[in-house]
């Protein structure tokens, strides 16, 4: 739970009104307001929370469950609670007669930046009480569930009231979240140091690696549950939405969550490459068949298989077959070549430049689905369009919005050489010929020496810092050969985690 210096900040943050933080006290300090009973059709029981340090109620395990394991593991959730205080709504029964009820929401929940009640309710249950008195429980629109009176009440206190359909549930995530139950529960993780970089090194090779594969690459020096646990922590990146842990083959692993998330930002630019690169006549090899491409349409891609049988495929599930790496583009026409430029830029991005593109590329999202500009006190408006202007252009250009909103940093200042070619070509030489021998002279000596050459050809002679620079940026291997022997440099060569036997 929030410690009671960071509610108040919350509140100040979000300049919650006085009467409002006095009902948000209320429920944090109140604990349920009833317990939870059974019935004929629905299971109850109590949750360990660990964000919340409690357990929390739930009345039903097909939809409540299913909502406290989405709460628990949303790192936007700050604070929720089950069975809060009653609240009254006031709605017309069907005949029109006026109505006040007294309602006990389902949860309270304390996020980022809002807060509200929850009402989590089966699809069919909504629609049968929809049909009794659609003053309480109608649909809107867009199909999105919705209580009016509920709404009102929350909204005279600027918060929110939420109903919550069990067809929103997103049954890989809560495949996944039980599946890991036990590693999530315990009270500490420990790796050893060789498990650890042993995983982390293969996947690093290896961005987006099968969960298959990290198992048999590691399974003489890492155990699969050190695997699984490192998932749970953390340790490496899962999305728990993507596919279910219990079908490693369709699982993709990643490093950290910046590296995933430039493979799957608006599909990736893998996806978006790959499917674009697509013509009529490309061939594509979809398990272990070669088909070609006949037809690409706006809602099928029509492909001949080399007996010269037809198939539609739908182009969700044809996107869905590449990203999940099930279906390839056969001989020259590889993605990895048109990819270069992305691979190139990417490969030269930190993980601090990948988690500020994460966090442009979410309110650019958000500004594209729903048109919502981000707060002027978090982001200027003429920096949110100059993002905006980098993201298409980017998108225009290499098919992928994301690079555009890299940061430049390394692009920054004048970084033309301003030494002349001849100092700089005597400044390597002596550092070859001076510097790295089994003298070992110390680099203020080699200097002294480069720069009474200079001095002597009346040449600008480069600076201390300069030489010191250049020589760092030297092989240490092979410097640590030239200056101190073959002993001395193996410690620094590159270490090789696999051995490949060499045929003769």
């Amino acid at each position: 739970m929030l410690a009671p210096g960071d509610v108040l900040a919350w509140f100040q943050r979000l300049e919650i009104p006085e009467h409002t933080r006095t009902v948000i006290g209320h429920i944090r300090s109140s604990g349920p307001w009833r317990r939870v009973g059974g019935g004929k059709s629905n299971v109850t029981g109590r949750y360990p929370s660990r964000k919340m340090g409690m357990t929390i109620q739930f009345e039903s395990h097909r939809v409540e469950l299913a909502g406290v394991y989405e709460m628990e593991h949303d790192a936007g959730v700050l604070e929720y609670f089950d069975q809060p205080p009653t609240i009254k709504l006031d709605y017309e029964s069907p005949a029109g007669k006026r109505m006040g009820v007294l309602h006990t929401p389902d949860f309270f929940v304390i996020q980022e930046n809002e807060a509200g009640w929850e009402e989590w309710k089966t699809e069919a249950d909504l629609r049968h009480l929809s049909e009794r008195n659609s003053n309480r429980y109608c649909a809107d629109e867009s199909g999105h569930w919705r209580c009016p009176p509920g709404a009102a009440y929350a909204e005279g206190l600027g918060l929110y009231y939420r109903v919550r359909s069990s067809a929103e549930i997103d049954w890989v995530f809560q495949r996944n979240v039980q599946f890991l139950e036990d590693y999530l529960r315990a009270e500490s993780q420990e790796f050893s140091p060789a498990s650890r970089d042993a995983a982390v090194a293969c996947v690093s090779a290896t961005p987006g690696l099968p969960l298959d594969d990290l198992l048999q690459l590691t399974q003489d020096s890492v155990t699969p549950d050190d695997i699984f646990g490192m998932i749970a922590t953390d340790v490496l990146y899962v999305d728990w939405r993507a596919a279910p842990l219990a079908e490693p083959s369709r699982v993709r692993v990643y490093s950290t969550q910046e590296s995933a998330s430039i493979r799957s930002y608006e599909g990736g630019p893998r996806l978006l490459l790959s499917t674009a690169r697509l013509h009529c006549g490309s061939q594509i090899i979809w398990d272990g068949r070669l088909w070609n491409v006949v037809n690409l349409g706006e809602t099928s891609v029509s492909l001949l298989s080399e007996h010269q049988s037809l198939t539609e495929v739908p182009v969700a599930a044809f996107e869905a077959l590449i990203r999940e790496n099930r279906m390839q583009v056969a001989g020259g026409e590889s993605d990895h070549g048109g990819d270069a430029p992305i691979d190139d830029r990417l490969s030269r991005a930190s993980e601090g430049d990948l988690k500020v593109a994460t966090y442009r590329s979410g309110l650019i999202r958000r500004y594209l689905e729903s048109g919502t500009m981000p707060p002027t006190t978090e982001v200027p408006i003429r920096t949110f369009f100059r993002w905006l202007g980098r993201y298409r252009q980017a998108e225009a250009t290499y098919g992928s919005g994301f690079l555009g909103l890299l940061p430049r940093c390394g692009d920054r200042g004048n970084r033309t050489a301003k030494l002349p070619e001849t100092s700089r070509r005597l400044m390597q030489e002596y550092i070859e010929r001076d510097y790295e021998t089994l003298k070992q002279k110390t680099k203020y000596a080699s200097w002294i020496q480069l720069k009474l050459a200079c001095d002597t050809q009346a040449i600008p002679t480069p600076s201390y810092k300069t030489f010191c620079i250049v020589v760092r940026q030297r092989p240490a291997s092979d410097q640590a050969l030239k200056r101190q022997g073959r002993r001395a440099s193996y410690q620094l060569d590159a270490f090789y985690w696999f051995l490949s036997e060499k045929c003769s």
